[in-house]
């Protein structure tokens, strides 16, 4: 409330006065605040750009900064010298840190349904037109909701070509933020609608769609749900898919970035395909979105950065952490361009040993994803495997219980299977119990496999000190650099002890790094706060 005050007191000097009543406590045992706001009220100038100070913050603690922004805003930091997810500010010069943010784009959202049952148009794949690309979703069973990215101005919003667009054809479309403004006709055939993105709160859309003639039986997931490839790919992107493999990863933090950049750098040394990676683009650093490009060069890989907005639907988490492990389970079937059929999940600390493409090219039997077991072999660990005692040795009935580092996603089966819908019912149900789902992207799918099936991969493909013994290390394919619950040994110790490949690989990219963030440092600010390397 405090910034709206002073708004008021500055904008209404001569009709307004404010008297505030402070009552605190007398005595406290502790510091009751952990998190500090401000809240960036409009300048009076236009040329002036919106800022927050926060002063006054504890400076041995570590901090976290980050923004909260409208539901129809899609923001990303844009500058930033410190590790905005690990901020300790007596270790900081001047203990001052600046960040700036950047809005990329607008969403148009809404709900759509199937007008013949009333019921969501569940699986229809949608795309918008910006001026620059193209964007592409699907509609959840969830609500019939669906989101997509938009830059001011008139977009065509369209049914893709295939299954959709042969099914469906648009019917009415109403905005519901202003329920009387105008909405422009579907097209002729009934493919495509203008929409008009002209406000900052977005669009949202209430759109109903209609079956074309002799489509009246027909559901647009039908064909797809009794074949395990789906139809909806061309045959030359299917050939050109074949030869590529693309791998997606999550990180924040300057450390996890770390790892991420050997984790990529493991996968190039061991795998003969070329290899595209993708990454949510939520959570990193600009340091690292600015040095990628240098990085895909050197080591020849593409990359791209996707993103989606957390629908204020489904029960948010509170935690980072808990956010970060729930993007990867959640938004599978809408995280990816339409025209990616297949997707393999490597944890930031992992070391890929084998070639990547025998995981990429392996049958998973009709199951939209494959994970492997958990290791059983050490001994010393017994005790802390909860999946074999209470709830989950009752839940599994049998079926192992997986890890969550490392695991294929058959995009087309996955949502042609409606995964992606029936993970996140579970998901609202179960994390409104907060005993529930302790480790949100591993639980979850372990906890649904009874409905959505998980293909077992054999067990090489995921080895990891903590849960499993010597003996197999020897044919790990991956090694990931798993919470060891007994010893608690920070993760860079680890790494240097458990894999013997890692201080040679860490110490290649490091070097690689330093002479980027040479080389794009600028004559005017050698010497300027931004380019103060920090021990990672």
């Amino acid at each position: 409330m405090a910034p709206v005050l002073a708004l008021l007191r500055d904008r209404l000097s001569d009709e307004v006065t404010i008297e505030i009543v402070l009552n605190p406590v007398d005595n406290l045992s502790e510091l009751p605040l952990t998190s500090y706001y401000r809240y960036v009220v409009p300048t009076m100038s236009a040329e002036e750009a919106p800022k927050a100070i926060i002063t006054n913050v504890p400076t041995h603690k570590t901090l976290t900064m980050h923004v909260d922004f409208p539901e129809a805003w899609m923001v990303t930091t844009h500058k930033a010298s410190y590790d905005l997810d690990n901020l300790i500010l007596k270790d900081i010069p001047e203990r001052i840190v600046r960040a700036e943010y950047r809005l990329e784009s607008l969403l148009v959202t809404g709900h759509a349904t199937d007008g013949s049952s009333g019921k969501p148009a569940r699986g229809t794949q949608l795309v918008l037109e910006n001026p620059s690309s193209s964007s592409g979703t699907i509609v959840m069973s969830n609500l019939g909701y669906f989101q997509l990215p938009a830059s001011p101005g008139v977009r065509k919003l369209s049914l893709r070509s295939g299954r959709s667009a042969d099914v469906f054809k648009f019917a009415e479309i109403e905005d519901l933020l202003d329920p009387e403004a105008p909405n422009a006709p579907p097209s002729k055939d009934g493919t495509s609608v203008e929409v008009l993105v002209d406000s900052f709160r977005g669009r949202q859309l209430a759109t109903t769609f209609a079956k074309r003639p002799g489509m009246e039986r027909q559901d647009v997931l039908n064909d797809d749900a009794n074949s395990k490839k789906s139809s909806w790919m061309t045959s030359a992107f299917k050939k050109k898919e074949k030869e590529r493999i693309h791998i997606f990863s999550v990180a924040s933090g300057h450390l996890y970035e770390r790892f991420l950049k050997i984790m990529m750098a493991s996968v190039k040394r061991t795998t003969t395909n070329p290899v595209k990676f993708w990454f949510i683009k939520n959570w990193l650093s600009p340091s690292f979105k600015e040095f990628l490009p240098h990085m895909a060069k050197e080591y020849d890989f593409e990359f791209e950065l996707v993103s989606y907005k957390w629908p204020t639907w489904l029960n948010k988490q509170t935690e980072k952490q808990r956010i970060i492990w729930a993007y990867k389970i959640l938004f599978l079937d809408v995280l990816f361009p339409l025209e990616l059929n297949k997707v393999i999940f490597v944890d930031a600390d992992q070391i890929v040993r084998a070639d990547m493409n025998e995981l990429w090219t392996m049958n998973l039997d009709g199951a939209p994803y494959g994970y492997t077991p958990m290791c059983d072999n050490n001994k010393e660990m017994e005790g802390f495997r909860f999946w074999k005692q209470g709830f989950w040795k009752n839940h599994l009935r049998g079926r192992p219980y997986h890890i969550s580092a490392l695991y294929v996603v058959d995009l087309d089966r996955f949502r042609a299977l409606a995964a992606g819908d029936q993970l996140r019912v579970m998901y609202d149900s179960l994390s409104r119990d907060p005993g529930s789902l302790a480790n949100l992207d591993q639980d979850l799918p372990n906890y649904a496999q009874h409905e959505v099936p998980i293909f077992s991969l054999p067990q090489p493909w995921l080895w990891c000190e903590s849960w499993c013994g010597n003996e197999t290390k020897s044919v790990a394919k991956t090694i990931d650099l798993c919470n060891n619950p007994l010893t608690k040994e920070p993760k860079l110790e680890g790494a240097r002890r458990i894999v013997a490949e890692w201080p040679g690989l860490d110490e290649e990219v490091r070097a690689f790094t330093a002479r980027v963030e040479e080389g794009m440092k600028k004559p005017s600010d050698e010497n300027a706060e931004a380019n103060v390397r920090d021990e990672l």
